[in-house]
């Protein structure tokens, strides 16, 4: 079986390996269509990520074929696969929440990933695709993230949200906040992206960070947002977050970030604010991607905008890379 590996930071090799072996009961062997590429895996090229040991293969938003029969699956199916592998017995499974398993294990991340042509998954790791293409189905997983924060959220229709940060995990926020009837705004450090983002789908307005406070603020006539969404990864910019919530309106914090976070606690009891934390994604969330994508409310061929073959990754990984105001979802064909 071929696989690709991230040796270590900034080296990719192909590995001829065995074909892998089940680790257990209810483990379905899934052979692999398409790979999405995200921060993530940015991140593990670049030597980034904490929680990452090499060699490993990355791959962790995935679509693939069953490849023999298991359950309510055919061989053969299309299916999506939640990289989320959870104990199923701590406190937060038992409570009906595996993406923040005490224990969790992501795929392409503590566990080899996708880049390669066949992995076995938890029979309840795989949902049906049936009705999307391969490559849509690969994108669910990404989707999934923003969805599940803006359930989190708890918004409605007519409030005003704004979205700081406008890579995948920020623009699929945005989308699903659109989707609910909020009045979505954008704030990014780049220009070039932002203006991408707008001329391919919209959205009330775009702000950057050299802006200011106060013109950003006067989207709202001053009153700040009903939500915000941090999805930028860096501390700084959460922390400039919390000035632009509402009295009364909610944080979400979807992005990671190692260091501490600060804030003025005064201001934050003053607008009785609320602070979320939002992590991976459950499988309503996938529900409501994919139902997303079949009805044709979110135009994967805009959110697609690079495409190769595996072979070809290691070549233009590094453009990727590079280019990232210009790449909004790259999908790998595996197979």
């Amino acid at each position: 079986m071929k696989a690709l590996v991230c040796e270590q930071p900034g080296t990719f090799r192909f590995e001829e390996r065995d074909a892998p072996v089940s680790p257990g009961a209810d483990w379905v062997p899934v052979d692999i269509s398409h790979v999405g590429i995200c921060g993530t895996d940015y991140h593990i090229f670049e030597g980034k990520h904490p929680y990452l040991r090499y060699p490993r293969v990355m791959g962790h938003e995935l679509s693939g074929y069953v490849a023999e029969d298991a359950g309510a699956f055919a061989k053969g199916d299309l299916v999506i696969v939640n990289p989320y592998i959870a104990c199923g017995t701590c406190r937060a499974c038992r409570r009906g929440k595996p993406n923040c398993c005490y224990s969790i294990g992501v795929l392409g991340v503590h566990r080899d990933g996708g880049m390669c042509e066949r992995i076995y998954v938890p029979r309840d790791n795989l949902y049906p695709a049936a009705g999307l293409e391969p490559f849509e189905a690969a994108m669910v997983e990404f989707l999934a993230i923003g969805a599940h924060a803006v359930r989190r959220s708890e918004i409605a229709a007519g409030d005003r949200v704004l979205i700081v940060g406008v890579g995948p995990i920020g623009l699929g926020t945005a989308l699903f906040a659109r989707l609910l009837g909020a009045e979505v705004h954008l704030l990014d450090a780049n220009r070039t992206r932002l203006e991408m983002i707008a001329g391919k789908f919209g959205f009330d307005s775009t702000m950057t960070i050299n802006d200011g406070k106060d013109a950003i603020l006067a989207h709202t006539q001053g009153d700040g947002f009903d939500a915000v969404f941090d999805a930028t990864g860096n501390v700084a910019a959460i922390e400039a977050g919390f000035d632009y919530v509402a009295h009364g309106g909610t944080y979400v914090l979807v992005s990671v970030v190692t260091d501490t976070v600060s804030f003025a606690d005064p201001e934050f009891h003053k607008r009785e604010m609320k602070l979320v934390g939002s992590r991976n994604a459950t499988r309503e969330d996938f529900e409501t991607v994919v139902a997303a994508l079949k009805s044709g409310e979110i135009d994967t061929s805009a959110v697609r905008t690079h495409a190769m073959p595996l072979d070809e990754l290691p070549e233009q990984f590094g453009e990727l890379l590079h280019n990232r105001d210009t790449v909004i979802k790259a999908i790998v064909e595996v197979a």
